[in-house]
């Protein structure tokens, strides 16, 4: 699905920056490389060649190390940055070490995370919601956001932020946690989750450049409804796996990691309408059991 139905803007392609261009940002490129001279940064020197088969100008670099961001100073007007925060700490440098090299009156989409909500007891969010974060990860996040609205106020720039649940696709499944028989919460402990494809991602990314509002943040989910543990039943169904056991969450909490339940202690129903209102999306698939249908179809050819 083309994105932009005009391949150039001016007298030439734009220059877009993907930053942190894995599996989202590969999704991307097929839907931006007509529109825009594309650049994409690594930091893995032998993604090289794949960054260029698909379209883009690899550029080594690390947002680690800012002297070799040297390179990319006011090279792109157009970035969408998806690159994640450090593992610790409570700042996003990686952001901030970014924000130094963009030229004024950039125009930014960045990918952020609907965990800055934190816990929401299962309320509907909308993108009004005040951010409470309730671990680090999200709190670097809710961090890089305010850098880049410092930035686009300091700089004349634009940013617009999408939020994104859980992430999922053909390869980005439960399989191996349901395989483990790892279990999950009880019904009544449960919490509710959110979705998006990974491919829909990349479409709002696309999106976002040419509809997006300055300053505006976007709830990046699909139309989903599910607890935790109804989606684990449903991928598990969908290929044939036994469902998990489902544990009070006195006892689950012995059995999982930290991390894993981090997110089974946050519950919120995010709200969408923003992104069908203003970018207006199609979403591929409006909820996930419309993705796991298809995968049983394909399974059964």
């Amino acid at each position: 699905m083309k994105i932009f139905k005009n391949k150039t803007l001016g007298f030439g392609k734009p220059r877009l920056l993907i930053v942190g261009c894995g599996d989202v940002g590969m999704r991307l490129l097929p839907l931006v490389r007509e529109r825009f001279r594309v650049f994409a940064v690594t930091s893995q020197p032998e993604r090289r060649f794949e960054l260029r088969a698909a379209g883009a100008i690899p550029i080594v670099a690390d947002l680690d190390r800012p002297r070799t961001l040297a390179r990319l100073k006011g090279l792109a007007h157009y970035v969408v940055h998806l690159a994640p925060p450090p593992a610790q700490g409570a700042l996003d440098l990686r952001t901030r070490n970014l924000t130094a090299i963009l030229p004024e009156g950039a125009h930014v989409v960045y990918i952020s995370t609907t965990g800055v909500y934190g816990d929401r007891a299962g309320a509907l969010t909308p993108e009004t919601t005040p951010v409470a974060p309730r671990n680090a990860r999200a709190g670097r996040r809710v961090d890089a956001e305010r850098v880049l609205r410092a930035w686009a106020l300091a700089s004349n720039g634009k940013v617009a932020i999408l939020r994104a649940p859980g992430i999922y696709a053909s390869d980005r499944l439960p399989l191996e946690r349901l395989q483990r028989g790892t279990p999950a919460l009880r019904a009544e402990d449960d919490v509710y989750t959110n979705h998006i494809h990974a491919d829909d991602l990349a479409r709002l990314a696309a999106l976002a450049l040419l509809r997006a509002s300055p300053g505006r943040v976007y709830n990046a989910v699909d139309d989903t409804r599910m607890k935790m543990g109804e989606y684990f039943d449903a991928v598990a169904d969908a290929f044939g796996l036994a469902r998990p056991p489902r544990l009070a969450r006195a006892e689950l909490e012995a059995t999982v990691s930290p991390m894993m339940l981090s997110f089974m202690s946050e519950s919120r129903r995010l709200v969408n309408g923003r992104i069908k209102r203003e970018l207006r999306v199609r979403l591929r698939y409006a909820r996930v059991e419309d993705f796991l249908t298809g995968e049983m179809t394909d399974r059964e050819r």
